[in-house]
């Protein structure tokens, strides 16, 4: 799927229904394509080459004009995908980030999951449970296709796109307990912020080559490239679609690179009124502000 050609897409989820997002406005495509497409936003991802033609064809007229980046301030915005069957994270996926944590990068992704549940718009606040709550700026793949067995090199075949996301994360519940479980401690509500809106491959570039950043109040916190991950993009895919079928809409968190909280000497919590910006290049910025 992503190495269709034709037209490059941006899907956002606007009140629960696929928007095409352009520089001058967004297209509601149930609306505009008389109920072909949409209006869910994960029936849209598995569907990228006939939209493609379709735009092509049709060109259809803006519903709304507004930038871009106007819509992704404006909250209006929700996650990409609000009922994924599946949330794939990977841990210690950047070199320098297990660096930081005096870990040793893994021999094979270190998998876990987030639960649905957590899913939050690009704009929205975000509650802090703990005086040990994380942020740590991920890339994040959306799927297009039923796959299982895949090979490295036909892998991001299944990837309809990628987006910007938050691996929000409460530390304390995170590592209670022996050994530690990460999934609960990842999944707390407001905990996985993503979006704004999925870009299809075609149009994000390289996913290995992406540069990543994230902002608590204004600091540069994390400044990396998805050029340092352990495991590609399509590695990734590969080794999931090897145990399990992947969905249209299943997300992956690809793990976060340097600069996260607990890899600050001291510490460095979450604290309500903190505000946190992520951006990846070409993908666009997630704000998310925490709260008591």
């Amino acid at each position: 799927m992503a190495t269709s050609k034709g037209v490059a897409v941006r899907i956002a989820n606007l009140n629960d229904r696929a928007v095409l997002v352009r520089e001058s406005g967004f297209v509601d495509l149930a609306a505009a394509s008389d109920g072909r497409f949409g209006p869910d936003p994960r029936s849209v991802l598995a569907s990228l080459p006939a939209l493609r033609a379709w735009l092509a064809d049709a060109s259809p007229a803006d519903t709304e004009s507004i930038s871009p980046d106007d819509l992704a301030r404006s909250g209006r915005l929700g996650p990409v995908v609000t009922d994924p069957s599946q949330v794939f994270a990977v841990g210690l996926n950047y070199r320098t980030h297990a660096a930081e944590m005096g870990l040793t990068p893994p021999s094979q992704p270190m998998i876990f999951t987030k639960f649905p549940s957590s899913l939050t718009g690009p704009a929205s606040d975000f509650r802090v449970p703990s005086e040990t709550t994380d942020w740590e700026a991920e890339l994040v793949v959306v799927l297009g296709a039923r796959a299982r067995h895949l090979s490295v090199d036909a892998a991001l075949d299944a990837v309809a796109g990628l987006c910007v996301g938050q691996d929000l994360s409460d530390r304390g519940l995170q590592m209670a307990g022996s050994p530690a479980q990460f999934s609960l401690g990842k999944s707390h509500e407001g905990f996985a912020p993503i979006g704004p809106w999925v870009t299809t491959l075609d149009d994000a570039g390289d996913p290995q080559d992406l540069r990543i950043e994230c902002r608590l109040n204004g600091v540069v916190r994390q400044d990396s490239s998805t050029s340092d991950m352990v495991f590609t993009v399509a590695e990734i895919v590969a080794y999931l679609s090897r145990v399990v079928e992947l969905r249209p809409g299943d997300l992956i968190f690809t793990g976060s690179p340097p600069g996260v909280g607990q890899g600050q000497r001291p510490p460095v919590f979450l604290a309500p009124g903190d505000v946190l910006e992520t951006t990846i290049s070409g993908l666009g910025r997630l704000r998310n502000v925490a709260t008591p």
